[in-house]
């Protein structure tokens, strides 16, 4: 992913990415995103973009392991977090929801994630903290919670499923308030050209929508033009 396309899709919100991802393949069925309605920390917050580090939490009961078992998986959970391709986002799938109690994500925790250089959270997991959480890195999870309760690492680099999202370690992941997508590798080369695309088709009909004597013919017209030109 070059540079120009990490700076257009971080301007842009993650419905615009759905869209644009169709266009790229040319057809309607994209469905490599979140259902359901998530929390952001910050919803004025620009999108997260990077390629996913995965992993897996619970909270509700205490861990089975042995603490030597849990300190290892612990420390090797923060090596993988720390290492992998930039930019990277963080998706942690707590295997509690859709009952999760545990929030993972708070002050320290993404104090110590963007200090490895993360963008931000993806999680169906529980957050807490709120007005102290490391700024300029956004949090979107599945619930709001005061308490860590048991929360400890199951796994890591694993497939992951976020409200319905499959992720693999390494996937392309863009995310903001409305959720997160997967960019399928085989879009990324002509992503930029489908965004620019886009936003060109919507303006056939935003443009003339907007003006003081906008009517139905009007609409008739621009609606024409705008079903002719996307995908």
């Amino acid at each position: 992913m070059n540079e120009t396309l990490l700076a257009l899709l971080r301007r842009i919100d993650t419905p615009s990415v759905c869209n644009a991802i169709e266009t790229a393949q040319g057809k309607r069925g994209f469905n490599a995103f979140t259902r359901g309605t998530m929390l952001a920390s910050d919803p004025t917050a620009g999108a997260i973009v990077g390629y996913a580090r995965t992993a897996k939490i619970a909270a509700n009961e205490p861990p089975q392991d042995p603490p030597e078992v849990i300190k290892k998986r612990r420390m090797a959970y923060y090596q993988h977090m720390a290492e992998g391709p930039r930019p990277a986002v963080a998706v942690v799938e707590d295997v509690d929801f859709p009952h999760a109690v545990g929030a993972f994500w708070g002050e320290v925790n993404t104090t110590v994630h963007k200090g490895f250089g993360l963008s931000g959270v993806l999680t169906n997991g529980v957050m807490r903290d709120l007005g102290d959480l490391a700024s300029d890195f956004p949090v979107i999870a599945g619930s709001i919670g005061p308490s860590h309760a048991f929360v400890h690492v199951r796994e890591i680099g694993t497939p992951v499923t976020i409200f319905s999202m499959t992720v693999n370690d390494g996937d392309l992941i863009h995310a903001d308030r409305h959720g997160g997508v997967v960019i399928p590798p085989e879009v990324i080369p002509d992503l930029e050209a489908a965004i620019l695309k886009m936003f060109a088709t919507e303006k056939l009909i935003l443009e003339p929508a907007r003006q003081d004597d906008f009517d139905f013919e009007a609409f008739q017209k621009a609606w024409a033009a705008f079903e002719a030109a996307r995908t």
